[in-house]
């Protein structure tokens, strides 16, 4: 018997207990133990059933990730799910926390299934780029149907034990001890001769084609180029046209598959990614965190109400603060319908809504932010404005106090130096919506405290975001990128390239929207001030290419007046507009230049490799201390695709030295102002190695 699996013996029940911290991974020692688990089930005449339960937080949480890319050893986990299912003796998978992926399929392979109130059931696997390999999607639809198969498979989301019972996943909800519940339960299994239940032998659902051609089109839109999801489908149809066992060889087969091909790769990349870059380097050991028991935020607008519901949600106390009375009433009306809107879709009660709009105090009065714990500013983008503010915030609140900007662009430094405490002084950027958006852009100063550093770190964890840690620069991380992907596509609108085809060239690499659909989206004249504050860094090539300036002197703002880069009718939807080509036109005479046809293959690379470059230079000056923070920043603060890995990784796969020739050509076209590759580009690429690498 394996130690990571033992068998304590109740009556006549045997209880195979896991206990393979930290989330009871599928690892071969459990394999192995559940082998010899059911061995002893077989050949003890004195068991009449056997219930899987497991010590810890959870129930098997999926399989073991560092396993992945190696030769797996035997038994592998068909081989004990074959044991579980084939048993002549009944098998009871008692199931708390959560049961994901390649636990739920043990579950499954189980004859019964009863698990604790609260826990949860899932298959992710798609998250990872895979399909589930071990009969998920051949089980699971026999249970609870077509459409949520369909939907469990393909977005991976979990579902409550609840909803598993209404479904038929299970057969029990023990309200009270998991343990004493599930053994009650293979008592009377045995004692009311209930038989043993093989979900393999239960006949599949009505087949539903236009459920299914529904999902697949969703799905092409939703995820847009992810195979996973399309190959979660194929594998449950297979078990419309094939016999079972050849179904379920099928479905290991797409896993395998995919678990080979470059998205995997990439999504595991990043499930790695994730987990790192919430471990600050460089902090030193045995740093501790600031007690965050009140938090403030200072500027009630799109932002400010967005920082502050980010807060209430995690059971923060915030006192939210506006220069006015008419701020502060617009804020909190801001605040209100947005917990209105979520009880109306039924994602929350009145009742948990009105405690966290509870949680929030208006005021006015600068002067009660005397025993706050943190405060974030989120007022307007304008530096002087900011500056003085600080100076205000320095002397409202106690030393120790931490004084955070939600600013995008601003000098952190010049905050710091105004407040008259530098070390308490950081900038805590989130992304609009900022309740909505994972990503929590911390930045420390050199002079930021590491205590600082370590408690808004624990904070962002705290509050639902992904927080990671940058330097000072303008821009930090995901927006100094993003200034070089915008440069470089007004630069090809001015050469001869359409708003459209940009667009259509990003959302075909994988990006949720375009940049000239988002700009719309955004506000032009939210655009048009950025610009404005930034203007004086441009070089007189990207203050020329003056597109934004144009639209807002014309009252083109976008969606908000019905027309910026395209038009727009009731629907939103946008609509070529010749108006455009005309500005166009006249822009590229005004300047001298002759339009040319730009194909996609140059849009693509300019844009993409362009914050490629930049990445390498923030890593280079060590802004961000490793890639894996670029590649997390950049996905969940900017959209770049998740299944290319981040810039970086992306880059690596294409080899630098590809990266590194493309840009000098560019260089000749755009000039080697902009396309000169970084240092660190030049090192790696005649290394043969990647970012990941270095």
């Amino acid at each position: 018997m394996s130690d990571m699996v033992t068998i304590a013996v109740n009556g006549r029940i045997a209880v195979a207990s896991i206990d393979n911290p930290p989330v009871n991974a599928a690892s071969h020692g459990v394999r192995a133990g559940l082998v010899a688990a059911m061995d002893r089930l077989e050949q003890d005449d004195a068991l009449d059933a056997l219930v899987l339960i497991c010590a810890g937080k959870s129930f098997v949480s999926g399989a073991d990730i560092k396993e992945f890319g190696r030769p797996l050893l035997d038994p592998q986990l068909a081989a004990v799910t074959t044991r579980f299912e084939g048993s002549a003796k009944p098998v009871i998978a008692a199931i708390h926390g959560k049961a994901l992926g390649g636990g739920l399929e043990i579950a499954l392979a189980c004859h019964y299934r009863v698990a604790a109130a609260g826990s949860a059931v899932g298959l992710p696997e798609v998250k990872l780029g895979i399909i589930p390999g071990c009969g998920g999607t051949q089980r699971l639809p026999r249970l609870t149907g077509l459409a949520p198969a369909l939907a469990m498979t393909t977005e991976g989301n979990e579902m409550p034990a609840a909803r598993a019972l209404e479904l038929g996943l299970l057969d029990e909800v023990a309200q009270g001890d998991l343990r004493t519940a599930a053994i009650v339960f293979a008592e009377k299994v045995v004692s009311e001769k209930r038989g043993i239940r093989r979900v393999r032998d239960l006949p599949m659902p009505p087949k539903d084609d236009a459920l299914i051609a529904e999902t697949r089109a969703t799905l092409a839109r939703k995820k847009r180029g992810h195979l996973a999801p399309q190959a979660a489908i194929d594998a449950i149809e297979a078990a419309y046209a094939l016999p079972f066992d050849e179904a379920l060889d099928k479905e290991y087969a797409i896993c395998r598959e995919l678990l080979a091909g470059p998205q995997s790769r990439a999504l595991r990349h990043n499930f790695a990614s994730e987990r790192i870059v919430t471990k600050i380097a460089g902090l030193p050991a045995g740093t501790g965190e600031r007690p965050i028991g009140k938090v403030a935020v200072v500027g009630l607008g799109v932002m400010g109400t967005g920082i502050a519901i980010a807060f209430a949600n995690a059971g923060l106390p915030v006192i939210t603060i506006a220069r006015s009375a008419e701020k502060l009433d617009k804020g909190m009306a801001t605040i209100a319908k947005s917990y209105a809107g979520l009880v109306k879709r039924g994602t929350l009660t009145q009742e948990k809504a009105d405690a966290r709009i509870a949680l929030i105090t208006p005021t006015i009065d600068l002067g009660t932010l005397a025993d706050v714990d943190l405060v974030v500013e989120s007022a307007s983008e304008e530096r002087d404005a900011k500056i003085r503010l600080f100076a205000e915030l320095g002397a409202a609140t106690r030393p120790g106090t931490i004084l955070a900007s939600n600013t995008s662009y601003i000098d952190i430094d010049l905050l710091a130096d105004a407040s008259g405490r530098p070390a308490d002084v950081c900038g805590m950027h989130f992304f609009n919506p900022a309740n909505v958006m994972r990503l929590l852009e911390n930045v420390a100063t050199q002079r930021t405290a590491p205590d600082v550093i370590a408690t808004i770190t624990a904070v962002g964890r705290k509050i639902g975001k992904l927080p990671i840690l940058s330097g000072v620069c303008e821009g930090f991380i995901v927006n100094r990128m993003l200034a070089k992907r915008s440069r470089e596509g007004f630069f090809m609108l001015e050469e001869g390239a359409k708003p459209a085809q940009i667009d259509k060239v990003l959302t075909g690499f994988g990006f949720p929207m375009g940049p000239y659909a988002l700009g719309d989206l955004a506000g032009i004249d939210v655009q048009y001030a950025a610009r404005q504050a930034r203007l004086a860094g441009f070089s007189e090539r990207e203050k020329a290419a003056n597109f934004v300036d144009q639209l807002y002197a014309q009252g083109r703002y976008g969606q908000k007046t019905g027309a910026g880069w395209y038009r727009y009718g009731e629907d939103r939807k946008p609509q070529h507009d010749p108006a455009i080509d005309a500005m166009l036109e006249a822009h590229a005479q005004a300047r001298g230049i002759a339009p040319r046809v730009i194909e996609d293959r140059e849009i693509l690379e300019r844009c993409i490799y362009a914050m490629v470059n930049e990445g390498a230079k923030i890593l280079d000056e060590g802004i961000a201390t490793r890639p894996d923070d670029i590649d997390v920043a950049m996905i969940n603060g900017l959209g770049f695709p998740a299944i290319t890995g981040g810039p970086l990784w992306w880059a690596g796969e294409i080899g630098l030295a590809k990266v590194r020739d493309a840009m000098l050509r560019y260089a000749d076209i755009a000039g080697a102002e902009y396309w000169t590759p970084s240092p660190l580009i030049d090192r790696l690429a005649a290394s043969g190695k990647t970012f990941y690498d270095a």
